[in-house]
């Protein structure tokens, strides 16, 4: 894993999940569902595999709930 992809963080801001469930039906190598229904993220470092499921799930979610990030 090269440093530009150790450093694709992803996050799921659980006072803005709405529970909609978008990110874990378009990405579920990457998201789950709480025993509430509430998106969480399964991993903090986004594979170079994944990156485009991540970023499909960034852009379909309705409550701007995730986020990926440089670090």
């Amino acid at each position: 894993m090269t440093n530009n992809q150790a450093s694709r963080r992803l996050a799921v801001d659980s006072d803005r999940c709405a529970g909609h469930g978008r990110c874990f039906s378009l990405e579920p190598a990457l998201f789950d569902s709480d025993d509430s229904g509430y998106a969480v993220a399964k991993l903090d470092v986004v594979p170079e595999e994944l990156l485009n499921g991540a970023r499909s799930a960034l852009a379909n979610c309705p409550e701007a709930a995730i986020s990926l990030t440089h670090s």
